[in-house]
């Protein structure tokens, strides 16, 4: 249904961060350019877009879910997540939602914006 998704940074910098976070999941930085770094498998689904002077104040920011392939991708997500300067907003481990359960951890990242790892049950 959603073929791509741009969040704003304040600055390119935070694509290391995004290196190390998103590695885990699968993804790669694919696209760079002189206001946007875009990452994907195949082609770019999630893009930076510099907006100077942006960074969340705490506790807002944009929200954004990434499907893990499994519960050790959701664990390293968000150790490389924590390593690369992001800060914890929820371990990883099992969590309850309205249609199924499933297994996530939560970051910030650098400026504000919650990114998710989250893995689904099979069946």
């Amino acid at each position: 249904m959603i073929d791509h998704v741009s969040i704003p940074v304040s600055s390119l910098a935070l694509g290391d961060f995004y290196d190390a976070a998103l590695r885990p999941l699968g993804l790669a930085r694919l696209v760079e350019r002189s206001r946007q770094l875009g990452y994907g498998k195949r082609y770019p689904e999630l893009w930076l877009n510099l907006r100077e002077g942006h960074a969340a104040p705490a506790g807002t920011g944009h929200h954004l879910c990434l499907r893990a392939p499994d519960e050790a991708a959701v664990r390293e997500f968000h150790a490389a997540a924590l390593a690369a300067g992001g800060q914890d907003d929820g371990a990883p481990g099992p969590r309850a939602a309205a249609m199924t359960g499933y297994y996530a951890a939560f970051i910030r990242d650098p400026d504000g914006n919650r990114l998710e790892a989250a893995t689904f049950p099979r069946g």
